[in-house]
């Protein structure tokens, strides 16, 4: 039987869907912890509390003797339970998704990207470098390597354009079932190509590598998701 939601939760939740809804817009303050309390029916500890929740949830940020205010949300906000493409996450959040590919050459591997993705020294992989955009809006640099052995012979890489995991499907039948990521905190002033780069250095690194149902390699990536354009979550539960 699952937890009944507790009063905080409860509290943020409802807070988190005027927000959403548009009630409190960027730079508003939300109502002093009296007026949330009676709202509510509860004590202001408990306020208080969900108001931490939201704040940890980067919704609101708190200045101490002055008050909740709702703050700039990323351009796009992507939960990391589910495998799917970049576009389908920037498309779930209503925006329109872009993809410019900025170089696609043929090359072999080199030792760190070999052992990171468990193949032979020797493997011959597509190198991909691609910007992401939502609306427009620069969101993240992308380094993609693809084992040339899942391409038909002779393959036109100017073919590659859009979504990979689009082209995989449509364009190959073939299917990225599960993946392995790690997340890194990174900052640097050499990530990114074209006008935008030199602007940003502060990103959130994806370092992922994704596989058919059969355990076959498809697909090795590195996304460099810009901070404050692109936020990740993670749905939680208790056991």
């Amino acid at each position: 039987m699952p937890a009944r939601p507790t009063l905080v939760s409860r509290i943020s939740a409802d807070l988190r869907a005027d927000i959403a809804a548009g009630h409190y817009a960027t730079g508003d303050r939300l109502p002093p912890e009296v007026t949330l309390s009676k709202r509510f029916g509860v004590s202001r500890p408990t306020v208080r509390a969900a108001l931490r929740e939201l704040e940890g949830l980067g919704l609101v940020q708190t200045q101490h003797g002055v008050g909740t205010f709702v703050v700039e949300q990323p351009a796009v906000r992507a939960g990391l339970e589910q495998l799917e493409s970049i576009t389908d996450s920037i498309r779930a959040t209503g925006k329109e998704p872009g993809m410019l590919y900025s170089s696609r050459l043929t090359r072999v591997v080199l030792p760190e990207e070999a052992a990171r993705m468990g193949v032979d020294s020797q493997t011959e992989v597509v190198e991909l470098r691609r910007t992401i955009t939502a609306d427009g809006e620069v969101v993240a640099y992308s380094y993609d390597l693809m084992p040339t052995a899942i391409l038909p012979p002779g393959f036109d890489l100017e073919r590659l354009t859009g979504s990979i995991f689009d082209f995989l499907r449509n364009e190959l039948g073939v299917y990225a079932v599960h993946g392995l990521a790690e997340v890194h905190a990174v900052h640097s002033d050499h990530v990114g190509w074209g006008p935008e780069a030199a602007a940003h250095n502060l990103f959130v690194l994806l370092n992922q590598l994704h596989y058919d149902r059969s355990d076959r390699l498809l697909l090795y990536s590195r996304t460099y998701f810009i901070e404050g354009r692109y936020s990740f979550t993670i749905f939680r539960r208790e056991r």
